[in-house]
């Protein structure tokens, strides 16, 4: 919150002010908030006529005894709004208890529970295989199309889910928005870390099917941390903006499935990057899932390293997170009125 606090001292003549500005963050709008002042007898029908004259005790002025007067306005803050990281800190405790009621909401009073986080990645996977591997004949750089296309579906399977709840959550949890204030940025990041959950399994199911097929994954393993917080910037930036737009914009909420069946085909996740002619390379890359995809294969499989589509690739996630987190940030203030 930016409060400005005016002091006006007692005078008969013009009155002196003097302002402090300091930043707060307690919510998106400005507080100006006066402290109790002794208006003059010119300034006393301008302060009746705005409805904003209380009388909390008289004061002595020249023109007799006067009220004292406490003004207290609310506005909106304009523009962008910065993230405040402070706060975000200190209710990191509740972004904890989201992101864990998200995960035992999501498997409760299932059949197979957490054995859907195994399921989902492992049909895929066998999909995949029969129809763009078998019938297909699409190249897998050398090694078994099933433990190259599931090297792809683990940031894949994280980054769709993660997208398409944080897409939905502020709409799902909008009894929330309109009863206590907290960081609303918690709701969809919550969503989306709840899919880490989900990503540790996914990487044991990884294990035995490297396993099976005797595959040793290369050194380049290490990097793979890396590429998860990739990850993670790209699908939290993504969610945010989904989750901002479909509060104001209902149509949205359609709009994210679409969307992300659409970026299955677009991102490299049945095909390798090579597939693609090398002139645009630089124009798939500005899908962030591009290269993140692409270094999953390499720092696992082995496969060549392509430097040129990493690198656009984090560049666009990360100015994804950014446009996500401020226009989120810019709107927030609306929620509490539309949801």
């Amino acid at each position: 919150m930016h409060v400005r606090s005016t002091v006006n001292k007692p005078s008969c003549g013009h009155a002196h002010a003097m302002e402090d500005e300091q930043g707060m963050s307690a919510s998106p709008v400005d507080v100006i908030a006066a402290e109790p002042r002794m208006p003059c007898a010119r300034s006393i029908a301008d302060h009746v006529k705005l409805g904003v004259l209380h009388s909390s005790g008289e004061t002595a002025c020249a023109g007799g005894d006067l009220p004292v007067v406490e003004e207290l306005v609310i506005r909106p803050r304009r523009g962008w709004i910065a993230i405040d990281w402070s706060e975000l800190y200190r209710y990191r405790e509740l972004l904890y208890f989201l992101t864990w009621r998200d995960v035992s909401v999501r498997y409760k009073q299932t059949v197979l529970g957490v054995a859907w986080a195994v399921l989902q990645p492992v049909f895929n996977m066998v999909v995949f295989t029969v129809i763009f591997g078998n019938f297909a004949n699409i190249p897998s750089q050398g090694v078994p199309y099933a433990v190259f296309v599931y090297a792809a579906l683990l940031p894949w399977m994280f980054f769709s889910a993660g997208v398409s709840q944080a897409g939905q959550s502020l709409i799902n949890q909008q009894h929330l928005l309109t009863k206590v204030y907290f960081p609303r940025m918690f709701v969809p990041a919550s969503s989306i870390g709840g899919g880490l959950v989900d990503l540790a399994v996914s990487f044991g199911v990884y294990a035995f099917i490297l396993l099976w097929y005797r595959f040793v994954p290369s050194w380049g393993i290490v990097f793979v941390p890396g590429l998860i917080l990739l990850t993670i910037l790209a699908t939290l930036g993504l969610g945010l903006l989904l989750a901002a737009l479909t509060v104001t914009y209902r149509d949205f909420r359609y709009v994210v499935p679409f969307m992300v069946q659409a970026l299955l085909y677009i991102s490299p996740v049945i095909y390798p990057v090579t597939l693609v002619p090398h002139e645009y390379h630089w124009l798939i890359a500005l899908n962030p899932m591009t290269g993140i995809i692409d270094g999953f294969r390499s720092a696992i499989l082995g496969t060549p390293w392509n430097l040129t589509t990493l690198s656009i690739s984090s560049i666009s996630a990360m100015a994804l997170c950014a446009l996500g987190m401020y226009y989120f940030r810019k709107t927030e203030r609306r929620f509490a009125d539309i949801a």
